[in-house]
């Protein structure tokens, strides 16, 4: 399970703008297929919720959760690591260095907001130029349509 500094990681990720007002749901959307890719669950905490607490951007892999005015999202992240059980099971996400210390001392292992953003990119298909072999020729191998209709023949009784 991972528990983010969501405002920390937003700010290590190439396509999207703390300045942007749909930062926090481009940045869930980005976590729900991490989350999907990876099968772990996500808690995400940002500062400065309305009213603070869980979200209704949360679905059943990622946990947003907003602070409210009189707290932030460290304080949040330090309470959630002081109450955790299974500490092995943790990965706290973060660029601040008190957040870091106390998930270490709860023997929690901790990443930096940029190198977990690094994590969370997902897959990309193959460059056209890296799927060509020794000779520049592409290396894709296409059915003809004939072999196509043989296929299907066999997995779906065509006749």
């Amino acid at each position: 399970m991972y528990l983010i500094d969501g405002h920390n990681l937003i700010g290590q990720i190439e396509d999207i703008s703390l300045s942007d007002p749909n930062d926090e749901a481009k940045l869930v959307q980005k976590l729900i297929g991490f989350s999907a890719r990876m099968k772990k669950k996500c808690v995400v905490i940002f500062d400065r919720g309305i009213t603070g607490g869980k979200s209704r951007m949360s679905t059943a892999t990622v946990e947003v959760v907003f602070a409210a005015a009189n707290t932030d999202a460290d304080r949040i992240m330090i309470g959630r690591i002081k109450a955790a059980r299974n500490v092995d099971e943790w990965v706290v996400v973060s660029n601040d260095r008190v957040v870091l210390d106390a998930a270490r001392m709860r023997k929690m292992r901790a990443i930096k907001s940029k190198d977990f953003a690094q994590l969370i990119k997902p897959a990309q298909a193959p460059n056209k130029d890296d799927v060509l072999d020794k000779d520049g020729r592409s290396s894709e191998v296409y059915p003809s349509p004939a072999e196509v209709e043989a296929w299907l023949k066999i997995f779906s009784q065509r006749k």
